[in-house]
């Protein structure tokens, strides 16, 4: 008999609350029994949904990789209350980590140290270094907290596909493989976090996110080296950091990114192909010229990339509902502000 769809429990807290309203406690109480019993629970996060888990339970991390399909040989995030517990995770605290940690905790940003025995194998993908991150979102810290352990939690969704940022997608992507969704509205970052090897001299950008290499060099006073693109098969290797597989992010709808999307538009649409095009230029003649088609989808995506960010997955859950034929976009600036959107939508291109 198949299992039933997990309940999902509204938990809003209006900024300016030291402490959530009775029903959201309680829904966190119940949450965090859950996770000490090796359930499994989608929470909000201000990057994306997680698909959380006791990061010390051996057999929930084992729940949380069957759950989303993944390889064995990527690792996952461990989410943290503060400072104090992601101490207690790792063999040892570089001074780049300290420092980041003290000006960018609670944040989207994640410190990969070496790791404490405490972590189980399965977390680290048998590497001998963790990722640790204090979220930003209260409700994540307050669950860690009141459970009084850290969380794996990558994000809520089936392997490679697209992250989540609403309940709803993570209903769409996991069903009935989890055990309760905790719903906190959309995700307001709506991407994942930045992650920076602290053991490594320099410290090196193995997945750009919300806080950039410049904020990362302003905190640290020196340099900060970027990885250079790279894939990693983690059905044979284990990666360093979650977020570097070759296809990932990705929807259903083949997604193409382009340099002259205009002309690759009225290609496919000459070909009779029905197209959405995530454009920040929606104003230019061409594009006015081309959403007359019907079988064209015209996406306004903002001009500023930290709200191009935040927009990013929702728009792409969205339209790969629709049921068309590919989904182009802009390749975006080559610049540091744009390189979290650029490193998702390359991977999300990935055939």
């Amino acid at each position: 008999m198949a299992r039933p769809l997990p309940e999902i429990l509204p938990v809003p807290w209006p900024a300016g609350l030291p402490a959530p309203p009775t029903h959201t406690e309680e829904a966190i109480v119940r949450a965090a029994r859950l996770l000490a019993d090796g359930g499994l629970v989608a929470i909000p996060t201000e990057t994306v949904y997680g698909l959380a888990a006791n990061a010390l339970d051996a057999d929930a991390i084992d729940r949380v990789f069957a759950a989303k399909g993944r390889p064995a040989g990527n690792p996952l995030i461990v989410h943290v209350s503060d400072i104090a517990m992601a101490r207690t995770l790792a063999a040892d605290w570089p001074t780049a980590a300290e420092r980041i940690v003290s000006s960018l905790w609670p944040g989207p940003v994640t410190v990969i140290v070496p790791r404490s025995p405490r972590v189980p194998n399965a977390v680290t993908a048998g590497g001998p270094t963790v990722a640790l991150r204090c979220p930003e979102h209260p409700l994540a810290r307050r669950l860690i907290a009141t459970l009084g352990r850290p969380l794996a939690a990558p994000s809520a969704n089936r392997s490679t596909q697209l992250s989540p940022t609403t309940a709803g997608h993570v209903l769409d992507s996991l069903g009935n493989r989890v055990d309760l969704i905790l719903d906190g509205g959309p995700c307001g970052r709506g991407i994942e976090s930045t992650v920076v090897d602290c053991t490594t001299d320099p410290p090196c950008i193995l997945r750009p996110g919300p806080i950039s290499r410049a904020e990362l060099e302003a905190v640290l006073g020196g340099p900060v080296v970027a990885a250079l693109p790279g894939n990693v098969d983690a059905e044979t290797m284990p990666a360093r950091s979650p977020g570097q597989l070759a296809r990932h992010y990705a929807p259903k709808t083949p997604l193409e990114l382009s340099a002259a999307a205009a002309e690759r538009v009225a290609t496919l649409l000459e070909a009779g192909k029905r197209i959405a095009w995530l454009t920040v230029a929606t104003d230019a003649p061409q594009v006015r010229q081309l959403a007359a088609s019907r079988d064209l989808l015209v996406v306004p995506m903002p001009t500023d990339p930290a709200a191009f960010a935040a927009s990013l997955y929702a728009m792409l859950h969205a339209v790969d509902r629709r049921s068309l034929d590919a989904i182009i976009v802009d390749t975006p600036p080559d610049t540091d502000a744009w390189r979290a959107v650029a490193d998702r939508l390359r991977r999300a291109a990935k055939a």
